[in-house]
């Protein structure tokens, strides 16, 4: 049997799929099993998203990011004249 009929046997999804019961997953069977006893309430499809943070201005990050720059900038231009001594 070669390498590759081996694979092919060892998964067959097929088979799988086709099969006629399906074993609920470790999680589903918690879920029911906590559920039979206290289900849950009520959930709303979207919840209410509450007040919105107010945003700041792009002009404040567009001065950080540029003062970031200019700060690595001037740090590697003192890092060069340091190391050259």
């Amino acid at each position: 049997m070669s390498e590759q009929d081996h694979w092919e046997r060892e998964f067959d999804h097929g088979w799988a799929d086709a099969a006629a019961h399906k074993e609920p997953s470790a999680r589903a069977r918690m879920l029911a099993a906590r559920w039979r006893d206290h289900p849950p309430g009520p959930v709303p499809f979207r919840a209410d998203p509450g007040p919105a943070a107010p945003r700041r201005s792009s002009w404040v990050s567009t001065v950080v990011v540029l003062g970031c720059v200019a700060a690595v900038i001037v740090l590697l231009g003192y890092a060069q004249v340091r190391g050259g001594r």
